[in-house]
């Protein structure tokens, strides 16, 4: 017999549970959930225990929805339904249940960012009335491929000082505020400040202020990447030829976030993507 819950701060053991034996069997390549990683989700996502859920036939977990939730809109980070009970109807029962109560408790906004690959994600998501708004492309920049800084100091035309930058300073001259719908959940300026401490910044400057600016973490993973100069992204090669050795990754990125020319002019490669998806709240 099939029974659903949404599930409370002292259910985290029940959640990794539930994610290793839903989630896992569609990405095996990924590392096993822990509850020191779903705690850290919490923390830079603002996944909230309240907008998950999980599904159980018996006493098994056999469907499970994470949901991360700010003003703007909740995410449904995660959703799975084990392989040998698809079909039951248990993906329709969790997105429509977390839609009725958002429906009342707001924000009425929901967004799912669903790798490409994830072919049962994405019929679900339809099913239900899923909006598709934009793929999010996955960007690698090999060490082969990066800008090189030039000796000659004039080489890329770019004028100003590189400069380290934190995410206070970026926040403090008002440089995080985005588009909601145009910036991946992870790399929004809730995320970025959530994750201050373990992210790297450097900035060109000039008297007038900041003109461009790149953060990325140890983990080779590049966090933020904008120019506020028309330059046809010198600035911004010159800020990646600083960075060091190994393959750095820019995930999700929206098709309005930087011009269309930019990713493959400064030497990224797609890796794959995202949809996003977005819908209102309804009640059932």
């Amino acid at each position: 017999m099939s029974s659903y819950r949404f599930c409370r701060t002292d259910d985290i053991g029940l959640l990794v549970d539930a994610l290793n034996r839903c989630w896992a069997p569609y990405f095996p390549d990924d590392p096993a959930m822990t509850p020191a990683a779903f705690k850290r989700a919490i923390r830079d996502l603002q996944v909230w225990c309240s907008s998950c859920m999980v599904a159980f036939a018996g006493p098994d977990p056999v469907g499970v929805l994470i949901g991360a939730k700010r003003p703007s809109a909740t995410l449904i980070h995660k959703i799975a339904v084990h392989p040998d009970h698809t079909r039951q109807g248990h993906g329709r029962h969790l997105l429509e249940s977390l839609g009725s109560k958002l429906a009342i408790l707001g924000p009425p906004r929901i967004v799912a960012e669903v790798p490409d690959t994830f072919a049962a994600a994405r019929g679900l998501f339809t099913a239900c009335g899923y909006v598709e708004e934009a793929l999010l492309t996955d960007y690698v920049l090999p060490r082969e491929d990066r800008p090189v800084l030039s000796e000659r100091k004039n080489d890329m035309r770019v004028e100003g000082f590189v400069i380290p930058v934190t995410i206070d300073d970026l926040a403090a001259n008002g440089l995080l505020k985005e588009d909601h719908s145009q910036m991946c959940w992870e790399r929004s300026s809730e995320s970025l400040s959530a994750r201050k401490g373990e992210i790297t910044g450097l900035a060109v400057a000039s008297h007038e202020g900041i003109e461009a600016y790149l953060l990325y973490t140890e983990g080779r993973d590049i966090a933020a990447l904008r120019s506020l100069v028309d330059d046809g992204g010198a600035r911004l090669k010159h800020l990646l030829s600083h960075l060091g050795a190994g393959t750095f990754r820019l995930a999700k990125v929206h098709p309005a976030e930087l011009p269309q020319e930019y990713p493959e002019a400064l030497g990224f490669r797609p890796a794959g993507g995202h949809l996003l998806y977005s819908a209102d709240a309804r009640p059932e």
